[in-house]
């Protein structure tokens, strides 16, 4: 084996094992049950919002471009 090949492979394992530690660590975390927390609730006013539609110009070529094949 070369030198290429056994640092691809370390680096692998090393993904691999730092993933699975990583989703382990998520799923534990989730059996713990979750943290109560207070809960603040807002209530904002009602907004109407009023506005105008700019004109706009459209960006696109609507004459027949010739295309060249190579």
């Amino acid at each position: 084996m070369t030198t290429e090949n056994i640092f691809s492979a370390v680096l692998t394992l090393s993904l691999l094992a730092g993933g699975a530690v990583a989703f382990g660590s998520d799923a534990a975390s989730k059996h713990a049950g979750p943290a109560k927390a207070e809960t603040t609730v807002v209530t904002l006013p009602t907004v109407t919002v009023v506005g105008r539609r700019a004109p706009t110009e459209v960006a696109v070529e609507t004459e027949t471009v010739e295309h060249r094949v190579q």
